[in-house]
């Protein structure tokens, strides 16, 4: 590993981006490879929340409103139309992505610009699938004979066959598999159909240009690459030219176009804010703003030429180290096909995961079923001697079977 641990080291030194690391907390004795699940805490961030807690709240009560919260979302919108290179009044921040996806695929549903059939595929995130299962509606599911990559072919004559209004994840949770968006999108387009794209596995660590690739809805989450903290408000995107025919099924007082006049009767708000429901959440909002304006702050184009450079990296000593040890690659070989995380499967994945939880330094990648172990790659503070140390714990974790004293049983967040 020595060889591996020198070009790691350099390539630290000749990383533009390394200074960005001093801007998270960063745990005693951990490489921290999970952020395509949750992202760390910026530094920032934690000043935010206390400025929210203890002098908005604590001093400022309900003047807050007015001084810092009503304008906190569109703070945030701002900062997610550059990092999607889109205009500001096609995004909303607020909701979870579930809540989003819902709103965003009844108001197609409803619109009449589609036939009223649904359809996702094998890659999605599960959580995707049941909301479409929700409607009332056929489901069309576009099963791939491996869960690597999509059959673009058979993806394309399902849309061709069913057309309707689908749900694809711009990367798959699993594979990293990125999507050909803007073919697949021109596609839809001239099928009839619409594509409502998960970005939440992409957002931050992968470029999501939504003009561009003619993208008209999205959703995804900021808890991830992003680094807004768990639970943190998801965004929405929808295209100005479906805004008059698709319509909000969740009728709440923030999408009013004038909610503190209370009247009996609802009128929705113009464009985007229509989509807004409940009172916004404001402590979510503000743990979230930092790592969105960090994200913007350094530039797409700058992380997704470091997730690469990551990839790259981590492919090669992964190939060389732990060859004859049951390890597969599970993502795509080629780096510009996947998006920022690599996926490894060996037969004995969730021991082996444990035992690397359970190291020093502790290796925290995550597991996924059937048996697949996935390593996050972000760009803002993972380093490449973090990913040399960690393939050399996965060697020595097999090769001296110190998995072999952690149970095969599987609970809690994985």
């Amino acid at each position: 590993m020595k060889k591996w641990l020198d070009q790691a080291a350099q390539k630290d030194l000749e990383d533009p981006l390394s200074a960005y690391r001093k801007r998270f907390f960063e745990p005693d004795n951990s490489i921290y490879l999970d952020g395509n699940s949750l992202g760390r805490l910026p530094l920032t961030a934690q000043k935010a929340m206390e400025e929210a807690v203890t002098q908005q709240w604590g001093r400022g009560l309900i003047g807050s409103w007015n001084k810092h919260w009503l304008a906190l979302g569109d703070s945030i919108a701002g900062n997610l139309s550059k990092i999607t290179e889109s205009p500001v009044a096609n995004i909303k921040v607020g909701e979870s992505t579930s809540v989003h996806l819902y709103q965003i695929i009844h108001g197609l549903v409803h619109s009449g610009l589609y036939p009223k059939q649904l359809g996702v595929d094998s890659l999605n995130f599960p959580t995707d699938q049941y909301i479409l299962e929700g409607f009332d509606l056929p489901l069309h599911r576009v099963i791939y004979p491996t869960n690597r990559s999509a059959d673009l072919q058979q993806l394309k004559e399902a849309i061709q066959q069913y057309p309707g209004i689908y749900c694809l994840s711009w990367v798959s949770y699993q594979s990293a598999y990125l999507y050909p968006v803007a073919e697949l999108n021109r596609w839809a387009l001239n099928n009839q159909s619409i594509i409502v794209w998960d970005l939440s596995h992409a957002i931050g660590a992968v470029e999501t240009p939504l003009k561009d690739t003619g993208t008209l809805a999205a959703v995804g989450c900021a808890y991830k690459y992003l680094n807004g903290g768990p639970g943190a408000p998801s965004m929405m995107y929808l295209d100005e030219s479906l805004m008059p025919q698709v319509k909000n099924p969740i009728q709440g007082w923030f999408g009013h176009a004038d909610p503190f006049a209370f009247s009996d009767q609802y009128l929705p708000a113009a464009g985007i804010e229509q989509f807004s429901a409940g009172t916004p959440n404001v402590l979510s909002l503000s743990g979230a703003a930092p790592g969105i304006a960090l994200t913007a702050e350094v530039g797409m184009k700058a992380l997704r030429k470091k997730s690469l450079l990551l990839g790259q990296f981590l492919q090669s000593m992964i190939e060389d180290e732990l060859a004859g040890l049951e390890f597969t690659i599970e993502s795509p070989l080629d780096p510009t096909a996947r998006g920022s995380h690599l996926t490894i499967s060996h037969p004995e994945a969730w021991r082996i995961t444990q035992c690397l939880l359970a190291s020093t330094p502790a290796v925290v990648p995550d597991y996924r079923p059937p048996g697949w172990i996935r390593l996050g790659l972000t760009p803002l503070y993972t380093t490449f001697t973090e990913l040399a140390c960690a393939v050399e714990q996965l060697k020595n974790t097999v090769l001296h079977k110190s998995f072999e004293r952690f149970s095969t049983e599987r609970n809690g967040v994985s």
